[in-house]
């Protein structure tokens, strides 16, 4: 079966860097499935999940602030400011982190602008999917 290399980086780290048959991610103009042979393409990605399938069929969930998405002939590469493993995410944190940024946006609270509660709702709803996908995958 073909494969194509993903890397997925934040700026704080590289999250994920192997051989993948299929990622999906979702950018401006909605969602985009990558597969080997995929023509160059660069383009912004939305806050939400990125799934990664390998070549065993094995499927990996990414959580992600939004960022940028580049496919070259031989690799996808995912550049986000945050990206989280389905696997380390902190449930009890993600949803505090939802919570306030909905009470932030519904009272306009001062303590956090619009524009940073409106980024920490995105990325608790991707955590949150991401997670949730987890979940029902390990279930089957």
């Amino acid at each position: 079966m073909s494969t194509i290399r993903c890397d997925i980086v934040s700026a704080e780290q590289e999250i994920f860097h192997g051989e993948a048959t299929l990622v999906v991610a979702t950018g401006e103009l909605g969602e985009l499935g990558i597969a080997p042979k995929h023509a160059p393409l660069i383009t912004r990605l939305k806050p939400g999940k990125v799934v990664v399938t390998l070549a065993s069929g094995e499927q990996l969930d990414f959580a992600i602030s939004g960022g940028i998405l580049e496919v070259q002939p031989q690799v996808v590469t995912v550049l986000a400011d945050t990206a989280v493993r389905a696997t380390d995410i902190d449930e009890a944190q993600v949803r505090k982190a939802k919570e306030e940024a909905e009470r932030v946006l519904s009272h306009k609270d001062p303590k956090m602008s619009v524009e940073e509660a409106q980024a920490q709702l995105a990325m608790s709803i991707a955590q949150l999917s991401a997670l949730e996908r987890l979940r029902k995958n390990l279930k089957h």
